[in-house]
């Protein structure tokens, strides 16, 4: 990963800043699994968890041919009025890297869809047995998006690994994240 494009959105008294953020990453998300197979990855450098918030910035990263690739889509359809978009640039020199993973936790309602389904419990059985309360909760910042298929909102939580020295080469999934079981990094700075 050579080079980077950053992406600031542009709030206002129409839309905020979440709001904006998740758009532009829908519309990423869009395009990323057709045009870049797996090469080009996001960062998002105001990334606050405690505040549970992804900043209004985003970083694409990748090769300078594989970001011109996915620049050359019209992507950006009806968002370049709320964005301020760089031109290609280079990765600085001392950079660092980081991951950014999506991070998911199964609903209480899938675990006993899984119950029933497998002939472990009656629906009864997993009603009384798998409790509302025992579903966890991720205090992680995240996008709120609109699944292509089923059209129901989701949340999509991101987890920031630490900073470190070198890269770990992989490939990312179509929202530009790695998986929590590889921490692929993009770089950091």
């Amino acid at each position: 990963m050579d080079s980077f494009i950053e992406i600031r959105v542009l709030p206002d008294l129409e839309a905020d800043a979440n709001f904006l953020m998740n758009n532009l990453c829908s519309k990423l998300h869009a395009v990323l699994g057709q045009i870049t197979k797996g090469k080009v990855g996001v960062s998002f450098p105001g990334y606050a968890q405690a505040g549970m918030n992804l900043g209004s910035q985003l970083r694409i990263h990748g090769t300078a041919s594989m970001l011109e690739k996915l620049m050359a889509e019209n992507w950006l359809k009806g968002l370049r009025d709320y964005c301020d978009c760089s031109a290609l640039q280079p990765v600085p020199a001392n950079a660092k890297q980081r991951y950014f993973a999506r991070r998911q936790l199964k609903s209480v309602h899938n675990k006993r869809q899984r119950s029933v389904g497998k002939g472990w419990l009656t629906h009864d059985e997993a009603l009384s047995k798998i409790s509302d309360e025992s579903e966890k909760k991720l205090k992680l910042p995240f996008l709120q998006l609109t699944s292509r298929g089923n059209k129901q909102q989701m949340k999509v939580f991101i987890e920031q690994g630490p900073v470190v020295e070198h890269a770990i080469v992989g490939s990312f999934n179509s929202y530009g994240l790695s998986r929590l079981s590889e921490k692929v990094t993009v770089p950091w700075f």
